[in-house]
């Protein structure tokens, strides 16, 4: 893989802007519970951190030994509503991190749109990314395929070999790698390092680090 300057900067949005993954794990464990499938706090980092809502169903299913109904998150929906209203806030240093980026950067999440601007709303970052959103809904498959930065680098005209992704999941690093663009492995959440390092990936635990972390790698 041959890199030159990075152009872009790719953002996954929970975990690396907004910090909802915490939010999102305590209260997934509690619905799969309910519905008869446990899992253990580890578990839930390592099946769910990053994953689309097609893994995540598949995987509750298997657990639970039979098929969810249709629309099976319905009856819940307000109670992660309460949580993030009550609960959720911006990723400890992020705003700062986008004020210093020499490059553009943009946003790539497998959540929906209405999820990512109702979160980006919640924590002040909306406005940061008018115009620069980008949802797994927008593509054919979801991460750990590549289709979603692809589109997201292609839409913006930069080359993928040009584009830097910061992620928090081991789904999004291996997207970054299928895709060709660096990885950065932001571990300062609930993924363990461990789970974020391979080839062309800097792992790191501050948010801070990212602007000198990317003049490092050309940006």
């Amino acid at each position: 893989m041959t890199h030159g300057p990075v152009e872009l900067v790719i953002f996954d949005c929970d975990g690396v802007l907004v910090d909802s993954e915490r939010i999102y794990c305590r209260v997934d464990r509690e619905v799969f519970a309910s519905l008869g499938a446990d899992f253990t706090e580890a578990e839930m980092v390592d099946h769910f951190v990053g994953s689309s809502q097609e893994v995540l169903t598949a995987i509750v299913e298997e657990r639970r030994g039979r098929p969810l109904g249709a629309d099976w998150q319905a009856p819940y929906r307000q109670r992660y509503e309460d949580a993030l209203d009550a609960e959720l806030t911006a990723v400890e240093g992020v705003a700062d991190v986008l004020d210093a980026l020499a490059v553009p950067y943009c946003l790539a999440s497998n959540g929906s749109h209405p999820s990512i601007r109702k979160n980006l709303g919640r924590t002040g970052l909306l406005d940061r990314f008018a115009g620069r959103m980008f949802s797994a809904r927008d593509v054919a498959r979801s991460k750990p395929a590549p289709d979603l930065f692809l589109h997201a680098a292609a839409t913006l005209g930069v080359a993928p070999e040009r584009c830097a992704v910061v992620e928090d999941s081991p789904y999004g690093v291996r997207a970054a790698r299928a895709a060709g663009m660096r990885a950065f492995g932001y571990c300062g959440g609930l993924t363990p390092a461990d789970r974020l390092t391979g080839p062309h990936t800097v792992v790191f635990d501050d948010m801070r680090a990212l602007p000198s972390l990317l003049a490092e790698a050309g940006a």
